[in-house]
């Protein structure tokens, strides 16, 4: 019996090695997509996202896309030149356009009214060459987030619910457009 333990353990040390040698073999292949390693010649993705201006989100005045439309542009400027350094000269622009939509999930079939509401938030982006006015990308990107309702009653309380719902969406499309950004400039489609 002490032989028979014996082996096995050798053979899930062998095992571990193994694991741990391919590991080590592969770590040098990653590295993370939004640091400061270069992806050209002299350029990194810092760089990139800091050549980007991001143009005016165009919204109808005192809509609640006007307000989806500044909060989107500022979590933009956060995601491409959110430590604090200045841009520098632009050779992208970015233009977006945003709309938004409240669906009813959960009726309650007491009162008839809302009990769970998902905001989503839609938008169409394109990525413009300065130089050339040449569209070197053009997607979309969109998010949903869901809330409770609170009650016919507290009608404050159900707007700040939304209003949550939609900042949380605004940050999630600002990130995915940011990652399809930086597949862009990484890849090239």
């Amino acid at each position: 019996m002490l032989g028979m333990r014996g082996i096995g353990s050798h053979a899930q040390l062998v095992r571990l090695g193994v694991v741990l040698a391919a590991g080590l073999s592969t770590a040098a292949c990653f590295h993370p997509l939004y640091g400061d390693q270069p992806i050209s010649a002299n350029e990194t993705m810092s760089d990139k996202f800091h050549s980007i201006e991001i143009a005016d989100i165009p919204a109808g005045k005192g809509t609640r896309d006007a307000r989806l439309a500044v909060a989107l542009r500022n979590a933009l400027l956060s995601e491409f030149i959110g430590n604090g350094s200045s841009p520098v000269a632009p050779t992208y622009r970015l233009d977006v356009k945003v709309n938004s939509a409240l669906q009813t999930v959960i009726v309650d079939v007491q009162t008839g009214l809302a009990d769970t509401e998902v905001q989503t938030v839609n938008t169409t982006f394109t990525l413009t060459e300065i130089a050339t006015n040449k569209i070197v990308l053009n997607d979309n990107a969109f998010a949903r987030a869901s809330y409770q309702s609170p009650s016919a009653e507290q009608r404050f309380a159900r707007e700040r619910a939304r209003r949550d719902a939609e900042d949380r969406a605004v940050e999630v499309v600002a990130q995915n457009i940011r990652n399809r950004l930086a597949s862009y400039f990484v890849a090239g489609t």
